[in-house]
């Protein structure tokens, strides 16, 4: 008989049972959280520069980036524009800007060429430079263009990361200079409305017949100056240097803000129409400096407050007559103890200082041939260099010279910028080619501090109708002007 033998029972192992399916199931759950990217074991993102940035791109990114959170990675690359962009996660953090010598005749220049040229980021631009259009465009005048723009990239899977670092890198990227912001300030020569300009006026019958090809461009300014040395009169003809009523139309035309009164031909039509044109300028919201209706109300220096910077504009009178040292109206006469005190007081107020100055002419008027004896600044009434050069010894930041019936050289000196004459921007005198021209000098202030100071030349002939000098010709007058500069 034969024995049947039984496989032994196995003993089930609950434990190991247990542990295989926990072990299994935290396996499970670690790969979908894994997968999805959602749990702690997740590495935490990271800046990852791409390879446009500079050295200098990456430390500052990582100076202001410091203790950043991030669920995922941040691309942070760098591009440079010729127009701003629009673009949410484009971080501006440089403008540089083509700058030339201050004393070239260039004013343009291609942003191919510009990029072998001298660029300076909008931190460095000064008025010892010389800022040249890109394109075409002048960065002071448009903000948007005229300029290499220098952004950061930012680029994420995640927009709350991509967002994080724009807001981060922009807390700690000062603001950029806009309109609102820049100050501009158009300072003119000499204007006279009268004589023969009397007689035409009775033939266009419109005074803005004068100044409309000039108006848009001088209205456009924020201030607009002019130095007017004819007072508005009923006596007014086609031979004295008085203004017909309806001339106010000329100023009111190209948007003027500021008249100086510095000139000696104020008073040519008598007292009471001098007082009468100077309530005038005021009803109609001009300000007015270098002269007035007594001699204690000429002595009033002009201080501007706009756009947050503060600038104090003296006016004197060194000429051959039209001041006031009365209770009659007149100039501003020149003393140098006047002008040490009114220099002195807008440089303890903190104020930019510019000094106008009517300066005895230079009356070379020779023949109807060019002449270039009044382009070096040498008036035979005394040394005109050392006196301008004198009142930025003083303090002052800016002089010029706006008796000069002729445009004269122009420099920089000992850090300020002097102009010698801006020549006639209306009047009659066209029979001399050099007293049709003028200067204008366009100031760029932003908080305080003179950017830049444009040079734009300015013509007129028999019309009497002022326009802008055309490009070329306007480069060769003001080479001519720069080669008569003053020795250093």
């Amino acid at each position: 008989m034969t024995e049947e033998v039984t496989a032994p029972k196995r003993k089930v192992n609950i434990n190991a049972i247990i542990i295989t399916v926990v072990v299994i199931t935290l396996a499970l759950i670690f790969g979908i959280l894994l997968l999805i990217r959602g749990s702690a074991f997740h590495r935490p993102g990271k800046i990852v520069f791409q390879d446009t940035t500079t050295e200098e791109n990456r430390d500052f990114a990582n100076t202001n980036l410091t203790n950043l959170k991030l669920k995922d990675d941040v691309t942070i690359g760098a591009i440079s524009l010729t127009a701003k962009a629009d673009n949410p996660n484009f971080v501006l953090y440089n403008i540089l800007l083509p700058v030339t010598d201050f004393y070239s005749t260039a004013t343009n220049i291609s942003s191919q060429d510009a990029k072998n040229g001298t660029l300076v980021s909008i931190w460095d631009l000064n008025a010892s430079q010389k800022l040249l259009s890109l394109d075409g465009n002048y960065f002071l005048n448009s903000f948007d263009k005229g300029a290499f723009f220098e952004y950061f990239t930012i680029e994420g899977k995640n927009p709350e990361d991509a967002q994080k670092v724009v807001d981060l890198l922009r807390q700690n990227i000062a603001t950029f200079p806009t309109k609102d912001e820049v100050l501009t300030l158009a300072q003119t020569g000499v204007t006279a409305l009268s004589r023969r300009m009397n007689s035409r006026l009775d033939t266009v019958k419109d005074a803005k017949y004068f100044s409309e090809k000039i108006a848009d461009y001088l209205s456009s300014f924020d201030l607009t100056h002019a130095s007017n040395e004819s007072s508005f009169s009923n006596l007014a003809n086609g031979s004295n240097i008085c203004s017909k009523p309806a001339m106010i139309d000329v100023l009111t035309n190209i948007g003027l803000d500021i008249v100086e009164l510095t000139g000696n031909h104020n008073q040519d039509c008598g007292d009471a129409d001098a007082i009468a044109t100077i309530d005038q300028y005021h009803n109609l919201g001009m300000q007015t400096f270098g002269g007035g209706i007594t001699a204690t109300d000429a002595a009033i220096p002009l201080e501007i407050n706009a756009k947050g910077n503060n600038i104090t504009l003296l006016g004197y009178n060194l000429s051959t007559g039209g001041y006031t040292l009365d209770n009659t109206p007149g100039a501003n006469f020149y003393t140098e103890e006047k002008a040490q005190k009114d220099i002195a007081a807008a440089k303890e107020r903190g104020d930019f200082i510019i000094v106008d100055i009517q300066y005895y002419e230079c009356n070379e008027y020779v023949d109807t041939q060019e002449n270039t004896i009044c382009d070096a600044a040498d008036s035979s009434a005394g040394d005109q260099v050392k006196f301008f050069r004198s009142l930025i010894d003083m303090g002052a930041n800016v002089v010029v010279g706006t008796a000069a019936h002729q445009p004269q050289t122009y420099e920089l000196y000992h850090g300020g910028e002097i102009y010698y004459g801006l020549g006639n921007l209306f009047f009659d005198q066209s029979a001399w080619p050099g007293t049709t021209r003028s200067l204008v000098l366009e100031h760029y202030f932003w908080r305080g501090n003179l950017l830049q100071t444009r040079i734009t030349p300015t013509v007129y002939d028999e019309s009497f109708q002022t326009e802008l000098m055309d490009a070329a010709t306007a480069a060769s007058f003001l080479e001519r002007l720069i080669k008569v500069r003053p020795a250093e």
